[in-house]
């Protein structure tokens, strides 16, 4: 059964999406307060995580930073914060949803499954046939990069990098088409549903904190390059 954390400190909104879950046959444990629910997010394993960002004890913010330094499961910010400064700092900080208060709990409950469903996936990849410049089955090589995708793993300079899982699948999505530009539209539709964030500004939040991640020096690119007026791509 997959299990979800709920950080939430109001009683009724955690209380409701703590029975939705569970009605679709979900585990849920609900934390309300963001000491705790850090502690719990780092110390146990979930499948998906809402967080709160309006914590007591902690704010949402600084615990998504604390779990995208150690974990790579699926985090959907949840808040009554309509700013998009607050989306594109939450996007930034690694969370791979957001979800603005009142919400429709059915939404709620589709979009979890949708991140779970993806997240399954991407873990459990078969190597393709054909992977590029001709690296070990089930790994794409360039340069100093290198991707393990059965393992869900990248690797710069032979050093561990630790990546979100849209981080992860924007940079493979690219990586597997290496050389060719990619629109921002076509990245986004392919990556992100069009129901969860409708903007395709996530993108280019993504590119900017893989570059951060992966780049000696990310105003200079090495891998991830722009290509004004078409995209990104990944250069070879």
């Amino acid at each position: 059964m997959n299990r979800v954390l709920i950080i939430e400190d109001e009683g009724a909104i955690a209380e409701l999406e703590r029975d939705y879950l569970t009605l679709s046959g979900y585990e849920v444990v609900v934390e309300s307060d963001g000491v705790a629910g850090k502690e719990r997010a780092l110390s146990e394993e979930f499948d998906m995580i809402l967080l709160d960002l309006m914590l007591p004890g902690e704010d949402g913010f600084s615990i998504l930073e604390a779990i995208r330094q150690n974990r790579q499961v699926p985090v959907m910010l949840i808040s009554a914060k309509k700013d998009d400064i607050d989306k594109i700092r939450g996007l930034g900080l690694g969370a791979d949803d957001y979800l603005t208060k009142p919400f429709s709990p059915s939404e709620l409950v589709a979009r979890v499954r949708a991140h779970i469903d993806r997240y399954k996936r991407l873990t459990s990849m078969v190597p393709e046939d054909i992977p590029a410049n001709r690296a070990k089955p089930g790994e794409i090589s360039i340069r100093q990069l290198l991707i393990k995708k059965p393992l869900h793993e990248v690797y710069v300079d032979g050093k561990k990098v630790s990546l979100s899982v849209k981080e992860y699948e924007l940079l493979l999505k690219l990586a597997s088409r290496p050389g060719e530009p990619l629109t921002k539209e076509e990245l986004f539709e392919s990556l992100w549903d069009k129901n969860n964030i409708g903007d395709i500004k996530t993108v280019a939040v993504h590119i900017k904190r893989l570059r951060e991640k992966i780049e000696k020096d990310p105003s200079s690119p090495e891998y991830i390059e722009t290509v004004w007026g078409q995209g990104y791509r990944i250069k070879v």
